[in-house]
């Protein structure tokens, strides 16, 4: 990688990890990066129901990704799922973020896998698959309570945090010993507290790992620290 920023790294199954502040996670052996849970065409969406938001989402979640596909100078980008907000959402990108896109998608070996917002395969290029094992990693959508070296998406992680009587919420990357959920990527995405319900029975809560995506940088998390 090229940016000056001090880069944290986190090991998983035996793999080093960069874990980006965009939400991205770099994979150097594999050349690879990782995102989740990109939501494209959200706002659209939100549209179509008559609530009228301004529709850049889009815009903004692919310069992103463009730009950390830069810094990182991977060859290949593997999608985990929900990379639109809904099924019908490739047929309705503006012809510019469609066109970016694409470009993108032809830059590199890209592999989209799929979420439960867009199970069918998309029609930009790239491959289309459920999930994928690379090594002893197993990438998919939703995390399993019984999947060993699982990397997944879907439940938007955050971590919320007090100290000295200040609290603060903030996406994060979570793990232990056999599963990761990666952040939400996408601008216009929500997050849910790693200690609310749809966590129940993922993890362990002594034997967690949390990387905190703060404004400017990253911040490893103690449990202890958690609220």
């Amino acid at each position: 990688m090229n940016d000056s920023t001090t880069e944290i790294t986190l090991n998983f199954v035996g793999e080093t990890f960069i874990p980006l502040l965009s939400g991205a996670l770099y994979w150097p052996q594999e050349n690879t990066l990782l995102v989740a849970d990109l939501h494209l065409e959200k706002m659209s969406s939100f549209a179509s129901k008559g609530q009228l938001l301004p529709p850049y989402d889009t815009k903004a979640t692919l310069a992103l990704l463009a730009r950390d596909m830069q810094t990182t100078k991977a060859r290949r980008v593997i999608c985990l799922g929900d990379s639109f907000h809904r099924d019908e959402g490739t047929a309705t990108l503006p012809q510019e973020d469609a066109e970016q896109l694409r470009a993108l998608i032809k830059s590199v070996d890209w592999l989209w896998l799929a979420g439960n917002h867009d199970p069918s395969p998309h029609q930009l290029g790239g491959s289309c698959a459920d999930s994928i094992i690379v090594g002893d990693v197993n990438l998919s959508h939703e995390p399993s309570s019984i999947t060993n070296g699982q990397i997944a998406g879907h439940l938007h992680p955050s971590a919320r945090i007090s100290i000295n009587g200040r609290a603060t919420r903030r996406p994060c990357f979570v793990h232990n010993e056999r599963l990761m959920i990666l952040p939400a990527y996408g601008v216009s995405t929500g997050t849910l507290n790693i200690l609310s319900k749809p966590f129940e029975g993922l993890f362990d809560r002594d034997r967690l790992k949390i990387i905190m995506l703060g404004r400017d940088q990253l911040y490893p998390v103690a449990t202890k620290y958690l609220r």
